[in-house]
This record gives structure tokens, sequence and C-alpha cells, in this order.
């Protein structure tokens, strides 16, 4: 049997923790913040009930981090582990951002972000 080497990845969790810090730091960036999207089942019995984490039209899907830039455009970023697949709400929601102005992309590594912030109208 024949094994692949293949380079380790950085978990998403890891590399959005990292994009993160380097956005706490970055000074063209105004605020940012992590917005959880989905869906859950709380409470019990009768008191069961189903939550959506946002109210984005059907097919979009909010971004893992929103934040506005200094000079006003919105900063819209989903990031993704050098394997990770984008669903297509994900990828629309970029599309949809980035097309009115916003400085917008999948980032799945630093150096991705640093391109990212470069971005001009």
């Amino acid at each position: 049997m024949r094994f692949k080497l293949t380079r380790p990845e950085i978990p998403e969790a890891a590399l959005l923790s990292m994009v993160m810090q380097r956005l706490a730091y970055a000074r063209e960036v105004a605020w940012h913040g992590r917005f959880n999207s989905g869906a859950t089942l709380v409470g019990e019995g009768k008191a069961r009930r189903f939550v959506r984490y946002n109210t984005m039209p059907e097919g979009l899907a909010c971004p893992d981090i929103l934040g506005q830039m200094r000079d006003g455009r919105l900063l819209a970023i989903e990031v993704k582990r050098l394997s990770g697949r984008t669903r297509p709400g994900q990828k629309e929601f970029i599309d949809l951002a980035r097309g009115n102005g916003a400085v917008a992309g999948i980032v799945r590594s630093l150096e991705d972000l640093d391109a990212l912030m470069k971005q001009k109208n």
C-alpha cells in the first residue's frame, strides 16, 4: 500500500481565531465581529421550539465575519480551511457584497486576508 503525504491543514476554527486577531490590529478596520448563522432546537417538552440565528433571505448565507472598513465599506469574510468547500449561498453573499462595493472574500490563510484588505473600490 502506498501512502500519499499531505500537508497538514490549519483547522477552520484556529484559522478563524487567527483572522479575528489580525483584524483586531488592522488600522483600516473600524470594527468587526463573528456572526453565527444556522438554527437549533431550544427548550423542553411543549416549550421546545426552533430558533434561527439570522434572517437572511433564502439561499444567502451570512459570512463568518462582518465588519466595516474605516472608509465606510462593509467587510464580509468567509473563513475556510484549505480543503474546505464553500456552499453556494456563502459564495452568493460574498459576490453580492463585493458587487455592491464591499471588501468581501473567502479567506483560507492569513496571506488571503492580507490580499483582501488591500482591495480597492
